[in-house]
């Protein structure tokens, strides 16, 4: 890549977690483009982002076919990883633990797996439907009663360390020749329907050709420097982990989707739920507080319904981390603002953005390369959906 003149970089990304790190990676990647990269991210630590403070979960068990095809991307992506991203010979761990996901259903929530489970098979899904018999025999420990079928994801579903993940985006795209900055961008100067400078936190102000949208749940504040409104705010996700009096002994329990809401996993040597809150409303950013009342009032209740050996439980750990989510459709925004062309959006993904990291990073890549997504066809996340406020809706977000 050619050397970056003093103060100005083609490509500013706004946000240096696993979306701007992944652009990141795929742009310092492609020979065909030969521009300049500066990544700015107030906090190298990421302590704080979503990417880190995920479940770092992956599935392929969505209700259309784009959300399908950016997993089946993801895990292929992941299959190869050390060859991807290594760096010297070295590369991170994933860690990636095949254990599926489990969506349980009641009479009433039966028709939308059945739905959903044709289009999965269409787009090649390796799932099946479970009738309650099935589930006795699959899942002993489960109380079933009250249920009437599940989906099962067979192959390619489970969860990864996400700061693995990250960290071989970033460390592949520093040494490609991609600059990372220790910075916060504060705003943008807009001249003639483009954004010519990124003026940052520190003092300096960046010249560019293009910005995209990295910013997490801060999107919509990136997004309204340039102008343009984003559908999108941060919400509190807590996590509790927790050990079993009586464990389930040779039980690798799958990512389980209950009815009620309440998700549960192993998480070795422990076991893991959330639920999401209730209220589930807009939080500050500086908002990490666990929302333990939760555990204490509908997540425990929930898991010892399910699982009765889990009426013996005791917490080990909890952490809570925020979503970026789009109030519209609870999915992502991809790609140029119609008013603002070369502003990029990769926003929204209101949980599942982890997974949608790589084929999402490498359709932006391409977007601005060629002019054209060329791997995976993402413009029905496009902006303009969210100006003329169609939603594009998922219906399994958990």
């Amino acid at each position: 890549m050619s050397a970056p003149a003093a103060g100005h970089y083609d490509t500013v990304i706004v946000g240096g977690a696993v979306h701007g790190s992944s652009l990141a990676y795929w742009l310092s990647e492609n020979p065909d483009y030969d521009g300049t990269v500066l990544v700015v991210e107030p906090d190298p630590t990421y302590e704080r982002a979503s990417t880190t403070l995920s479940e770092a979960s992956v599935r392929h068990q969505f209700s259309n076919p784009v959300n399908i095809a950016l997993s089946q991307f993801a895990t292929g992506f992941f299959a190869d990883f050390h060859a991807n991203v290594e760096v010297g010979g070295e590369a991170p761990d994933l860690a990636f633990r095949e254990t599926g996901y489990l969506f349980l259903a009641t009479e009433e929530g039966m028709p939308t797996i059945l739905e959903n489970h044709e289009v999965q098979r269409s787009c090649g899904v390796d799932a099946a439907v479970l009738s309650v018999d099935d589930l006795r025999r699959r899942f002993p420990y489960l109380h079933v009663d009250d249920l009437a079928g599940a989906s099962l994801g067979l192959r390619h579903e489970g969860n990864i360390d996400a700061h693995a993940l990250l960290q071989g985006f970033s460390r592949r795209a520093r040494r490609n020749g991609v600059e990372y900055l220790a910075d916060r961008v504060v705003g943008l100067r807009v001249e003639g329907a483009k954004v010519t400078h990124v003026d940052l936190a520190g003092g300096a102000t960046i010249g560019c050709n293009r910005v995209v949208n990295c910013a997490g749940p801060r999107g919509a504040v990136a997004a309204a420097m340039a102008g343009l409104a984003l559908p999108v705010e941060a919400r509190i996700r807590s996590v509790f982990v927790f050990d079993c009096r009586e464990p389930l002994e040779g039980q690798l329990l799958p990512l389980t989707i209950d009815p009620s809401g309440l998700h549960f996993r192993t998480d070795p040597p422990h076991y893991l739920a959330g639920m999401t809150p209730d209220p589930d409303t807009e939080v500050d950013f500086a908002d990490f507080r666990v929302r333990r009342e939760d555990w204490e009032e509908r997540i425990w209740p929930a898991l010892a319904h399910r699982v009765p050996a889990f009426e013996r439980i005791g917490l080990t750990h909890t952490w809570a981390g925020h979503y970026a989510y789009n109030t519209l459709d609870q999915n992502a925004v991809v790609g140029p603002a119609d008013a603002v062309p070369n502003f990029y959006f990769a926003n929204g993904f209101s949980g599942h953005g982890l997974q949608q990291s790589p084929g999402v990073g490498r359709g932006l890549s391409e977007l601005i390369t060629y002019g054209e997504y060329r791997t995976l066809d993402l413009s029905e996340l496009g902006h303009d959906r969210i100006v003329r406020g169609e939603p594009f809706l998922e219906k399994n977000i958990i």
